[in-house]
């Protein structure tokens, strides 16, 4: 790992109430309120929309550098699907401001969502992004997706060394869209039209109608597709 990448640890460390437990997929997300790039955001702000929040270690960085540049680039793929995106690191808003103006004037991209200014690593902890045997400052690659009752639908960790892949954050999202709107489930693999997953029948009448059923394929008991669906 290299040391653009790695933020140095404070020597001593911070203390084990600096690193809140990670919230769990269908816990309510916690709430926050912060500056950002964008002026003051809350939780709140995105109740009745999806929300991908997402952390990186800091500014001025490579890797960080390239998702950023990632996610402009399917903006709109994420604006397409009622999903809205918020960044976060423990770095300044004017840090971000000038990371995000050199970005646009060095490679083209302006940067459209906000980034939460966490200098008091109050979000960061709240969402368990801060990893002590990584740094013990600085937020790993976390991403939460966040559905629009505010409930915890996903979380993603990567090191600080790895970027993340930010089409499989669009397909998974995809994913829990279509199993909210269909009562299905996604395969392995799945992308949005390909077939889905049926769950086991709970009742005669359920069976009944899954074997009567020409779309449905039955490789045994357990195991039901059907052709998916697009809106």
């Amino acid at each position: 790992m290299t040391t653009s990448e790695q933020p140095t640890p404070t020597q001593a460390g911070p203390s084990a109430d600096a690193h809140a437990r990670l919230p769990l997929i269908g816990d309510r997300a916690p709430y926050f309120e912060s500056e950002s790039t964008h002026g003051p955001v809350r939780l709140t702000d995105y109740a009745g929309r999806w929300l991908v929040l997402f952390s990186h270690p800091a500014d001025f960085t490579p890797v960080c550098t390239t998702e950023f540049i990632a996610f402009t680039d399917l903006a709109d793929e994420f604006t397409a699907r009622g999903v809205a995106l918020l960044g976060n690191s423990v770095d300044s808003v004017h840090s971000h401001l000038a990371w995000t103006r050199s970005i646009e004037e060095k490679l083209g991209v302006r940067i459209p969502f906000p980034i939460i200014a966490d200098l008091d690593t109050r979000v960061s902890r709240a969402y368990g992004m801060l990893h002590p045997n990584t740094s013990g400052t600085a937020a790993v690659r976390a991403v939460f997706v966040i559905d629009p009752e505010q409930t915890v639908r996903a979380v993603l960790y990567y090191p600080m060394n790895a970027g993340r892949m930010i089409p499989e954050i669009l397909r998974l999202i995809d994913a829990l869209q279509t199993s909210d709107r269909d009562g299905v489930a996604c395969p392995a693999n799945w992308h949005p039209g390909e077939d889905v997953v049926l769950s086991a029948p709970r009742t005669q009448a359920e069976l009944d109608a899954r074997l009567a059923d020409d779309t449905v394929k039955l490789a045994d008991w357990y195991l039901a597709t059907k052709p998916g669906t697009t809106e």
